[in-house]
């Protein structure tokens, strides 16, 4: 990957701020994001490489340090997270059940035989999507949080399912690597407790900021990366390994030098370049010689929005469920293994990736909708 490239990449990144920027249109900055890397990615103009590894990587990178501080904002300590809990597990197996009979449901009907692969697809939520979009608006609320833990919860569990829907080879290795991260992140936080407990923390912080050493953020990249290394041989998602360490750094407190860091460098620079190779890497070029194919696609997007609508039996706002239909990193998977492996039909992967299209056009829609009302009725309390 050249200086150029990286440029180019940042340049496009710019796209984002000025789509959000006006504040009336409730636009989230991961959109314009996106379609940047729509624009010069495979689909578009083809100026930059998603497969290049040196992109690849930094992208991964983003991806961890967002679901990171995803993570470390869980509000964990808050009694209303255990509600929460139950009834995002609650959503998320509703949720999954209508994926099921519309998974198999679409299969027959374009008869593709991949009724198991589009109920994953249909059930799965994209966190690394959908919490950044809720953060940048500014979305509040029990509501919200249910939000959080329902898409997490569905996210994690179609990572896991994927491989067993479309490569069964690796389900194996996936179900033991998500235990031993959570594994990792459980002995993890009971040595952080500890220390804190002793009040060595503290004093390392002090220590650390005396002499500006930046260790607080030295010793958390340290730890990100071994467990996204740890995520990657056990082929699971980097989003578990981020969100894990976040959620412990959450739990025990995080320094506000360290926030003000790990913000830096994760809006500034990886967040937007994980959302550009996101955007670049989806390639809708096989509609064009299978247009059956569109159809699909819409109906894979349109089955998944109806399926989540169906959280709503458990408190769930409606406009929330649609926001929780949001998917893009679980079908870029799919599509990948999918024409990898050569189980997909001729242009499937690209009706998948644009039935995720269509979920991220809705879960912006229903999110900027949701943030204008909770705005008005704000202003009406006051």
């Amino acid at each position: 990957m050249s200086f150029a490239t990286l440029t180019l990449v940042v340049l496009a990144g710019l796209l984002g701020p000025i789509v959000a920027g006006r504040r009336s249109w409730n636009i989230p900055v991961v959109v314009g994001e996106l379609l940047a890397g729509v624009v010069i990615g495979a689909s578009g103009l083809g100026l930059v490489d998603p497969s290049e590894p040196t992109f690849r990587l930094l992208a991964n990178i983003g991806f961890g340090l967002t679901m990171f501080i995803v993570g470390a904002h869980v509000p964990l300590h808050n009694p209303a997270v255990a509600v929460a809990l139950k009834h995002g597990i609650q959503g998320a197996v509703l949720v999954g059940a209508v994926a099921v009979g519309a998974g198999a449901a679409l299969s027959a009907v374009f008869g593709t035989g991949h009724a198991t692969l589009y109920a994953v697809l249909i059930a799965s939520s994209s966190a690394a999507l959908i919490l950044p979009i809720t953060s940048s608006l500014h979305l509040r609320g029990n509501a919200v949080l249910r939000l959080t833990v329902q898409v997490a919860v569905a996210d994690l569990v179609c990572i896991v399912a994927l491989p067993s829907a479309i490569d069964p080879a690796h389900a194996g290795p996936a179900a033991l690597g998500t235990l031993g991260i959570a594994a990792a992140a459980a002995v993890l936080f009971a040595v952080l407790h500890v220390l804190d407990r002793r009040k060595a923390l503290r004093r390392f912080h002090r220590w650390s900021e005396s002499r500006r050493f930046a260790l607080e953020l030295r010793v958390s990249l340290l730890l990100l990366l071994t467990l996204a290394a740890l995520a990657q041989v056990s082929h699971v998602s980097i989003m578990l390994a981020g969100f894990a360490l976040g959620s412990v750094v959450g739990s025990i407190g995080e320094p506000r030098r360290l926030a003000r860091q790990l913000f830096g460098i994760t809006e500034g620079f990886f967040g937007p370049l994980f959302f550009i190779w996101l955007g670049s890497s989806i390639d809708l070029h096989g509609l064009a010689m299978h247009p059956g194919m569109i159809i699909l696609g819409l109906c894979l997007g349109g089955a998944a929005v109806v399926a989540h609508l169906a959280a709503r039996a458990v408190g769930l706002p409606w406009l929330l469920g649609i926001v929780s239909a949001g998917q893009l990193g679980v079908p870029i998977a799919a599509a990948t293994l999918g024409v990898q492996s050569g189980l997909l039909s001729a242009g499937e992967d690209a009706g998948i990736l644009l039935g995720a299209l269509v979920t991220v056009a809705t879960t912006a829609a229903a999110a900027s909708i949701y943030a204008r009302r909770a705005k008005s009725s704000s202003g009406r309390i006051r």
